[in-house]
């Protein structure tokens, strides 16, 4: 076991320029901290088998769930069922950084809509 943060978790980009980083990563839980820029916005998908939370660290994200957006400010967090559809975006001029946690982890169990 050891300390992690963004300085030493695996890094990768998506979209757009954006950022993410494995806090966590087992075969039962994924921990990731995301960055997302102005404008940029994650493709609406849903999960067959993982379950998700985001809780928002800065900024303000926008999470579509079934066709409702949901404001999440710094703070503030939405659990995400297996099953829904569901899509991120940022509509500011800031950075949004967040976790999302997910069990199982979601990688390889994303269905694009």
């Amino acid at each position: 076991m050891k300390v992690t943060s963004i300085k030493n978790a695996e890094h990768y980009n998506w979209g757009d320029n954006c950022d993410g980083w494995h806090l966590a990563r087992s075969d039962n839980l994924s921990v990731i901290e995301e960055r997302v820029l102005p404008g940029c916005f994650e493709v609406r998908h849903y999960h067959e088998r993982a379950e998700q939370f985001f809780y928002v660290l800065s900024g303000q994200a926008e999470l579509e769930v079934e066709g409702i957006a949901h404001m999440l400010h710094a703070g503030e967090g939405m659990h995400v069922p297996a099953g829904v559809k569901h899509q991120l975006s940022n509509q500011t001029q800031e950075d949004v950084r967040f976790l999302v946690i997910s069990t199982p982890p979601s990688h390889g169990d994303r269905i694009i809509e």
